[in-house]
């Protein structure tokens, strides 16, 4: 290594960690639901359908860490369990997702669950800390938000 260079550390760099700890967020999640049937990306669509009437498919892609083939396999998969169904649209490319009467119970049940893991997460932060850890996610998400516009232009 030469003077002056840093040494790369994966354990200490930020976007490894982050990645990290999302992934075992969303597994320990996944495994509180897993009695309902119900996959990490089934539950990644069902969220964000359930925010909206409608949605189209092309919008939960871009809600979720998921490509589109992930996102058209958890919507058929949902689909075949009947707990969301598509509808035509104006635009005859795109067909809205809603969720289906069981559909919305079984989101209400997990959505549930969910809540009780974040508070459980939030009630890991020490008093007094849980404030500048989300003030510090918030100038994450800005900054990087606006680096996105930034390459795009």
């Amino acid at each position: 290594m030469k003077e002056g260079e840093q040494k790369f550390d994966l354990d200490a760099f930020t976007p490894y960690r982050m990645v990290v700890l999302g992934r075992l967020m969303s597994e320990e999640l996944g495994a509180a639901y897993a009695g309902e049937g119900l996959s990490i990306p089934e539950w990644r669509v069902l969220a964000v359908v359930s925010q909206a009437p409608a949605v189209a498919a092309r919008d939960v892609a871009a809600r979720t860490p998921m490509d589109k083939m992930a996102v058209s396999r958890a919507v058929a998969s949902l689909e075949k369990k009947d707990w969301i169904r598509r509808s035509p649209t104006a635009d005859r490319r795109v067909n809205a997702l809603e969720l289906t009467d069981e559909g919305r119970a079984v989101f209400d049940r997990v959505a549930k669950l969910a809540l009780e893991f974040e508070k459980r997460i939030h009630n890991a932060l020490p008093s007094g800390k849980a404030n500048g850890f989300f003030e510090a996610l918030a100038i994450l998400e800005a900054a990087l938000g606006d680096a996105r516009v930034e390459a795009a232009e």
